[in-house]
This record gives structure tokens, sequence and C-alpha cells, in this order.
């Protein structure tokens, strides 16, 4: 690919908000083949206070960053409806872009993000970290290999507890910031692994609403089918008002077995049977605590983006893979507003 990454290259972060520290410490485990020299943010002093390992220099200007030809990759940290316009100017000037989850606030901006990077010849990824889990990568395993037997139904429960100081800050949980609510913010990883696992449906019916627990413009609660081809369903349920918050779960259901993840951690049930289970990483960020979770999953992610980066491939969570996820809750919205009628899904997310 025609980029400034053909030979070793730097790594610049810009953003420094709350999702930031796992990607800061998946950063400084990789500092050895992959230096991290830049942080990028517009609050000087957010910037200032944050702790950074020495050797990164600290900037405003995004200019600053894209004029260094050291700098292959970018990630990009900020609030959703602003990866859009820095991954834009990090493609034009030759950089490769990993973007924290979502792409950015609705699909068609995230369209845009997509196309434009393949348009300028870089690589695109995203954060979407469940995909890496142990349990995860072992699932996907045993559902290629067909040990479940036919796929017969599946659900997915993200049942959180923020507080109404969550969502007090400025933008949190605002269609011109994050997009949306409960789906976009915190259900999308276990919906993007889901639908990693099982495909994308045919359709989608669902309802969204806002709960007398919190004080914000989207949603906090939804509920959902996704409707397969042979009459098979997938059940979603998301929520940030159930005290004091729960593990995050996929189950999975097939005729020779069924198989559940519950934050991370991978327990199967063969009809034979047999059992098999795979440990978690850490938790998932439940509770109270957006952050409660280990960093590994996101170290796995980077590496492998910026592996591929320098080895000329595809990254394994591709920004056009993460588009499936966004569309299925765009369609969930969308089927609200429509009184729960079912919305079509595209045959693959454009």
């Amino acid at each position: 690919m025609n980029t400034t990454a053909a030979a070793p290259f730097e790594v610049a972060v810009v953003g420094a908000g709350l999702g930031s520290a796992p990607h800061f410490a998946a950063l400084a485990d990789l500092r050895g083949p992959y230096p991290w020299t830049w942080l990028c943010a517009r609050d000087a002093q957010r910037l200032q206070a944050v702790a950074v390992p020495d050797g990164v220099r600290r900037t405003t200007r995004l200019q600053d960053v894209l004029d260094d030809p050291r700098v292959g990759a970018v990630l990009v940290l900020t609030p959703p409806g602003a990866h859009l316009d820095v991954a834009r100017q990090a493609a034009d000037a030759g950089k490769h872009v990993l973007v924290e989850k979502p792409l950015e606030r609705d699909l068609r901006r995230a369209c845009e993000l997509v196309a434009h990077c393949e348009a300028r010849g870089v690589r695109l990824a995203v954060m979407l970290q469940h995909r890496m889990r142990s349990g995860a990568l072992r699932l996907a395993q045993l559902l290629r290999d067909g040990a479940l037997g036919t796929i017969t139904s599946a659900a997915m429960q993200v049942r959180w507890w923020r507080p109404q100081s969550y969502y007090d800050e400025p933008g949190r949980g605002t269609l011109a910031r994050d997009g949306g609510g409960v789906l976009l913010t915190q259900a999308i990883h276990t919906l993007d692994l889901l639908l990693a696992l099982i495909g994308p449906p045919q359709r989608v019916s669902g309802v969204v609403s806002t709960s007398v627990v919190h004080t914000m413009e989207c949603e906090d609660c939804a509920s959902a089918l996704l409707h397969y081809d042979g009459g098979r369903v997938a059940v979603l349920q998301a929520t940030t008002a159930a005290y004091p918050g729960y593990p995050e779960r996929i189950e999975i259901n097939g005729a020779s077995g069924t198989a559940t993840l519950e934050s991370g951690r991978l327990q199967v049930a063969y009809a034979d049977g047999r059992r098999e289970n795979v440990d978690a990483e850490g938790g998932g960020g439940v509770g109270a605590d957006p952050m409660a979770f280990h960093h590994g999953p996101h170290r796995a992610v980077l590496r492998d983006f910026l592996d591929a980066v320098q080895e000329d491939r595809p990254p394994a969570v591709t920004g056009r893979s993460a588009l499936a996820a966004q569309q299925v809750i765009e369609a969930i919205v969308a089927s609200s507003a429509a009184g729960g009628a079912p919305i079509a899904l595209a045959p693959s997310a454009p």
C-alpha cells in the first residue's frame, strides 16, 4: 500500500478521555516494536493532566502529528462524533487509523469513514476488543468446526448500571456527540461479537426507551428480535438501568449443544454430556465502573492492527466489518420509531 508506514513507524494518539486508559496501557506494552511518540488533545488542561510514558510529546494541534513522517498509525480516541474528521485528515496524510468504537455517531458517517480510508489506501481498524477475548476466539473456532450443530437460536444481554452522574458529563448520551445511548455506547461490543459469531440477521424488530432512572436524550433500555433465515431468532436486551450491574452474556443454542459467554468466560455444554470451559481475562465494565476490565484484549486488537500495517494485510477487526453492528442498531431504533415493525437489512453492511 502507498503509505508512510512501509518502514518501521511510530504511533500517535488523538484524544485523552475516559476510554483512553486501556489504550494507553496497551501502547505501553507494545512500545518496543511500535514506539508511542505523540498524544494530541484539544483540551490543554486534560492533555497535561494525563499520565503518559517518557518520550511521548503532547500537542493540541492535530497537524503536528500529521506532519511527522515517522508517524505511521494514528489511534483516534475522541468522542464518536469527531472520528470522521480526525480519521479523514489522518488518511489524507497517509496514516493508518484505528478508532475507538463505534466507528462514528451514525451509520452514514461510519460508511463515509470506511469509504474514505479505503479510497486513500490506508488500513482502518476498530477497537471492538471482545472479539479478541480467549473465550470468544475459542467459540468462533467451535462454530466454524460445526461443534454445536445447526444453530437454532441465540440471545445477548447487557444489563449494566450507570449512575446519573455518568450522563451528566456534557454530551454523554446525546445524538450530537455519542450518536445514541446504551446500544451504541455499551451494548455494541456484545452485539458486534454476536454478529461476528453467527452473522447478521435478515430483519430486526425492537423497542428503545429512556427509563425513569436517567435524565438523558437517548435510550438507556433496548429490546429487540433479530430474525434469521429458517425462523431462527436472536434476542437482545440492553440497559444501563439495572442496579448494581451484571455480567454481559451471549448464549448460542445449537442442535449439538449450547455455548455461553459471560463477561468473557466460555462454558459449553454438549448434547453428548461433554463440558468445556475457557476462563476470562478480566471483567467487562459492569456495575457503576465503566473501566473495570483488563486491557489484554485491547492489546491484542492493537497489536494485530499494528502488525497488519507492518505486514501490509487487513487487520482482524476491519472498519468494514464493524459496520454490521451499527446497521443493526440503527434498524432497532427505526423499528421502535415505527411501533416495533420489522426493518429489513441489506444482505451485507453498506
